[in-house]
C-alpha cells in the first residue's frame, strides 16, 4: 500500500555568500495515513525546514517527495496551492490569525479559496468552533480570545477543508500548561477521528504523547522507528463541500477581495484619506476641466453663432484694407439679385456704411450707419427692444427710417422709455424710429460702438448717393455645406465680373477655428489634471508598497491556507481599485461642489454634468488603480510563502 507521505534522499541547501549551506543532509522519511508523529529536535537542527517541506511551503534542492504517491517535484506554484488547500492543515506557534477578521472568518479562509458555497462555508466554522469549544467566541477578534482559544481557532482552520494532514509547529510553545493540554487532547482526538498528525517540537514531554518519535540533528535523522500499526481508527469526517459554480467563485473571489480592501481602508482612515488626496484632486481636476471647459466652449461658440453663423460675406477688393479705388464698385444691386436666386440661399442683405453723425435736440454724437435689408436682423439673430425692423414697403419706397441700437438710444435719448416715433438727423436726413435693436450680452463685451441702421435704398439714394454695395452678406440654408456654397458664389460673382475683384469671408471658418482653439486649451489643462492624477497614482503605489510589507506576513498566512499567487494579485489589486474608485466618488463630489459655486458666481454659465464626463472619472480612477496597483499587487503576490511567515 502507497504510503500517505514518502521522502527519499531529501535534501536541503541554501546560499550563504559565495557557499550552499546544507541543512537537510539525505532524509528518508515515511509517514502512514493515521499516525501522530513528533518530529524532535535542537535549534538549528532542520526539523522546521523539514515540516516546510513536508506542508508544500518549500521544496527540496534534490531528492523525492511524494504525497499519496505524487511526486511534489512535478506540480507548479498553484497545484501546490492546491495541494496545501486539500490536504494540509497548519497550526502555527504564533497563531497566525489574521487580526481584522473575526474567529469564523478566521476559520473560513481556506474554504474560501476552494470556491465553497458562502453558506456552507459559515455553518462549517461555526461547526469546527463549536465542536472545539469555542461556541460562545464565534464573532470574537483574535485580540479578545487566549492564547488557548486562538490555537483554537487555528485548529479549526486546519480542519477546514478536510486537514488530511495536520502539521503543528511547536503547538503549545506560546500557551500555558492547562491551555497546551487542551491543544494536545485536540490532536489526539484528531488523531482517533482519522487525520494524520505531525508534531514538530523541541519539548520531550510533548513529543513523548505521540506513537511515533523522529529525531533530527544537524540536518540528519538520528531516530526513526518504523510505523506503529494502526488499529481500526474512526474513519476521518469526510463531507462533500458545495463547491460553487466558476462564475460564483469568481464572483465570490471579488467579494472577498473587496472585503478584505474595505477592512484595510477601515484601520488605518487616515493614511488612506491622505492615500486618497491626490487621486481626489486629480479626478476633481479632470471632470472640471470637462465640465467647465464644455461650457466654457459652449458660451464662446454661442457667442460666435449670435453674430451669424452659416453665412458668408462679400467684400470689394482683394482682402482686407484693400482701398484700390477700381475695387471699390465691384458689388452691383444685380449681384444681389443673382445671389438671392440661388437654392441653397436662405436669405441675402446688402449692407451699405458710412461714418456719420446722429442728433436729437441739444445732443450730437458719431455713430456708424449702416444700410440694411430687412432680413439683416435674422441674420445675425438680433432681436428688439422696441419696434420692429422695416417692411418692403419701407425698402422699396425710400422711407426715412431709421433702427437704432440700445446704445444710440442711451446717448439721444438719456431719459425716454419708449423712442419709436421720434424723429432724429441722420447726417442731414430726418429719419423716424421705428425700432430699438436689443443689445447682445456676450463674454466678448458689449460693442461701445453707437450704431444705427436705414434700409439700403435709402442709404444708398438719399445719404451716400452711390449705385454700388459695400458688402453682401449670404445665410446658407442649413444643412447646405459653407463650404461648398462659398465656392460657389465664387465661381456665380466671377463669371458675371469676368475677374475676381472681391473675397468672401465665411463665418463658419470663425466657428471651426473657435472650437479647435477651444478644444487645444481644454487638451492643455486636462493634461495639467492628468498629471496631478498620475501624482496622486504614484502616492497609491507608495502607500500600497508600504502595505504588502506590513501586511507581508498576512500574505504568508493566505499562501499557507491555499491561497494561489493569482489570489494575492487579485486581493492587492482590487484593494489599489477601490482606494481609487473611492478617491474619486470624492473627486467627482468635490467637481459638482466646484460646478455649483461657478454656477451661483457666472449665472451666464450653463454647467452641467455629461455622462462622458462621469465615465471618464471612473475610467481614469480604475486605470490609475490596476496600473500603479499592479507593482504592488505583483510584488505581494511574488513572495516566499516561508519568508512572508517568519517576518514578524
Amino acid at each position: 500500500m502507497t504510503a500517505l507521505l514518502e521522502l527519499r534522499d531529501i535534501r536541503r541547501s541554501y546560499p550563504s555568500g559565495d557557499e550552499q549551506v546544507e541543512v537537510l543532509k539525505g532524509i528518508n522519511i515515511t509517514i502512514e495515513a493515521g499516525e501522530m508523529v513528533a518530529i524532535v529536535g535542537a535549534s538549528g537542527s532542520g526539523k522546521s525546514t523539514l515540516m516546510n517541506i513536508l506542508g508544500c511551503l518549500d521544496k527540496p534542492t534534490s531528492g523525492s517527495y511524494k504525497v499519496a504517491g505524487q511526486d511534489v517535484a512535478l506540480l507548479d506554484s498553484d497545484a501546490l496551492a492546491t495541494l496545501r488547500r486539500e490536504h494540509f492543515g497548519f497550526i502555527f506557534q504564533r497563531y497566525h490569525l489574521l487580526s481584522h477578521l473575526n474567529a469564523t472568518q478566521n476559520v473560513e479562509v481556506p474554504a474560501v479559496y476552494a470556491g465553497t458555497a458562502r453558506v456552507y462555508r459559515q455553518q462549517r466554522a461555526r461547526a469546527l468552533l463549536m465542536r472545539l469549544g469555542l461556541a460562545e467566541r464565534v464573532d470574537y477578534l483574535p485580540s479578545q480570545l487566549s492564547g488557548g482559544q486562538q490555537q483554537r481557532v487555528s485548529i479549526a482552520r486546519a480542519l477546514m477543508n478536510g486537514g488530511q494532514v495536520i502539521l503543528a509547529d511547536e503547538p503549545t510553545g506560546a500557551l500555558d500548561s492547562h491551555s497546551g493540554e487542551e491543544v494536545m487532547a485536540t490532536l489526539k482526538q484528531l488523531r482517533e477521528q482519522g487525520h494524520t498528525v505531525i508534531i514538530v517540537t523541541h519539548d520531550p514531554s510533548i513529543a513523548a504523547q505521540a506513537q511515533r518519535v523522529i529525531e533530527i540533528r544537524d540536518g540528519e535523522i538520528i531516530s526513526n522507528p518504523p510505523s506503529v500499526a494502526q488499529e481500526s481508527a474512526a474513519q476521518k469526517e469526510v463531507k462533500t463541500q458545495p463547491i460553487n459554480s466558476a462564475f460564483q467563485q469568481t464572483i465570490s473571489s471579488f467579494r472577498e477581495a473587496f472585503a478584505m480592501a474595505w477592512l484595510a481602508l477601515a484601520a488605518n482612515k487616515m493614511r488612506t484619506l491622505l492615500t486618497m488626496l491626490g487621486i481626489i484632486i486629480g479626478i476633481a481636476s479632470v471632470v472640471s476641466i470637462v465640465i467647465v471647459g464644455d461650457a466654457a466652449k459652449q458660451l464662446v461658440l454661442q457667442d460666435i453663432r449670435s453674430i451669424g453663423t452659416n453665412t458668408i460675406d462679400i467684400y470689394p477688393g482683394k482682402d482686407f484694407g484693400d482701398d484700390d479705388p477700381q475695387y471699390q464698385q465691384a458689388l452691383k444691386y444685380d449681384d444681389l439679385a443673382a445671389i438671392s436666386q440661388q437654392p441653397w440661399v436662405s436669405s441675402a442683405t446688402p449692407a451699405l456704411s458710412s461714418n456719420l453723425r446722429v442728433r436729437y435736440g441739444n445732443v450730437d454724437a458719431a455713430a456708424s450707419v449702416n444700410g440694411v435689408s430687412s432680413q439683416y436682423f435674422n441674420v445675425y439673430g438680433m432681436s428688439f427692444s422696441e419696434g420692429n425692423t422695416f417692411n418692403e414697403e419701407q425698402l422699396t419706397g425710400r422711407a426715412q427710417v431709421v433702427v437704432l441700437d440700445s446704445n444710440t438710444k442711451r446717448q439721444l435719448f438719456p431719459n425716454k422709455a419708449n423712442v419709436v416715433g421720434e424723429i432724429i438727423l441722420v447726417g442731414n436726413m430726418p429719419a423716424t424710429v421705428i425700432g430699438v435693436a436689443q443689445e447682445k450680452q456676450s463674454m466678448f463685451g458689449s460693442s461701445k460702438i453707437l450704431r444705427v441702421w436705414l434700409p439700403y435704398n435709402t442709404m444708398a439714394g438719399r445719404v451716400m448717393g452711390q449705385s454700388w454695395l459695400n458688402s453682401i452678406t449670404v445665410r446658407v440654408n442649413e444643412g447646405y455645406n459653407s463650404h461648398e456654397a462659398e465656392q460657389q458664389l465664387n465661381r456665380l460673382l466671377q463669371l458675371r465680373h469676368g475677374k475676381k475683384d472681391f473675397f468672401t469671408y465665411n463665418m463658419d471658418g470663425l466657428l471651426k477655428t473657435a472650437e479647435k482653439t477651444t478644444r487645444t486649451l481644454q487638451m492643455f489643462l486636462t493634461l495639467v489634471a492628468v498629471i496631478s492624477l498620475l501624482v496622486g497614482g504614484i502616492g497609491v503605489m507608495n502607500i500600497m508598497l508600504v502595505s504588502v510589507t506590513e501586511r507581508t506576513k498576512e500574505i504568508g498566512i493566505r499562501m499557507a491556507v491555499g491561497a494561489r499567487a493569482s489570489d494575492v494579485l487579485q486581493q492587492f489589486l482590487i484593494e489599489a481599485v477601490l482606494v481609487c474608485l473611492v478617491g474619486g466618488a470624492l473627486g467627482i463630489s468635490l467637481s459638482l461642489l466646484i460646478a455649483f459655486t461657478l454656477q451661483l458666481v457666472l449665472p451666464g454659465w450653463e454647467i452641467g454634468f455629461s455622462p462622458m464626463a462621469l465615465l471618464t472619472a471612473f475610467a481614469c480612477s480604475t486605470a490609475t488603480g490596476i496600473i500603479f496597483g499592479w507593482l504592488p499587487a505583483r510584488n505581494a503576490a511574488r513572495l516566499n510563502p516561508i519568508d512572508a511567515l517568519a517576518r514578524e
